[in-house]
């Protein structure tokens, strides 16, 4: 994705990222993995919008990693309660908010091979809020029933299970997940696109209350933080993204 139309006083990037901030919520420790610039982008917006108060763990970085051992640390935090915001995608999603990180098609010869699940579907049963992302936004990753659950969104009611989704955010809106109910509900529809847009490209039912507010722009102040702060805080962990959207390089 390389940004809005040059019309545009935002990057859709810089979009993504302020939405994503804004369902963290207060939070003590964000952790972002390795290859989601945009959900980093978010955390570290978060962490300046509080005055530094949450700790950001961003997998790969230098900068913003206390861990020394990779995943595992990062697990055992999670499981001792201390991480309360972590980011998840997947190659396909569909409406109860199950992920699919493996592959589409019959399991032993599939058609598409996806990169694995790591440890999303722990990550997924223990940290309180798990916000969901996908730039793609079509029928093909937004589906009615995954092929493989990686991670399932929602658990029976004797199981214990305090982590979860809270919420959806995609290049065109941004869905809010209930999980009593184990749906979805439209809660914002991005600058530039429509209602019948999203329906028309979301192979799942959800939610669509009467009169679905534009999702707010970024304000000067947000994109000031995220093209002076936040940019080049990005750049030892994803040095092509901070290059391709920020226009900030690495230095040797």
């Amino acid at each position: 994705m390389n940004g809005a139309p040059p019309e545009a006083e935002f990057r859709t990037e810089e979009l993504l990222a302020d939405v994503m901030s804004r369902r963290i919520g207060d939070a003590r420790h964000i952790a972002v993995g390795a290859q989601s610039p945009i959900p980093a982008a978010a955390a570290l917006l978060a962490k300046r919008r509080a005055g530094g108060a949450p700790y950001v763990s961003i997998l790969e970085s230098r900068t913003h990693n206390f861990f020394t051992e990779g995943g595992r640390e990062l697990f055992d935090c999670a499981g001792q309660g201390r991480l309360d915001v972590f980011f998840l995608s997947g190659g396909q999603i569909d409406g109860e908010a199950n992920i699919n990180l493996v592959s589409v098609g019959e399991y032993r010869k599939p058609n598409v091979r996806f990169s694995g699940s790591f440890g999303s579907a722990y990550l997924y049963f223990v940290v309180p809020r798990v916000i969901l992302f996908r730039l793609e936004h079509s029928r093909r990753t937004l589906v009615e029933r995954v092929d493989f659950i990686s991670a399932p969104g929602t658990s029976p009611d004797n199981v214990y299970r305090p982590g979860g989704p809270i919420a959806l955010v995609t290049s065109l809106c941004a869905f809010a997940f209930d999980r009593a109910k184990k749906r979805f509900r439209l809660e914002s529809v991005h600058p530039g696109h429509s209602v019948e847009e999203v329906v028309e490209n979301t192979g799942f039912g959800f939610d669509c209350p009467a009169g679905v507010p534009q999702t707010a722009a970024p304000s000067a102040e947000t994109l000031r933080l995220l093209r002076e702060a936040i940019a080049p805080e990005l750049v030892d962990a994803y040095p092509k993204f901070a290059a391709s959207v920020f226009g900030i390089e690495r230095q040797a």
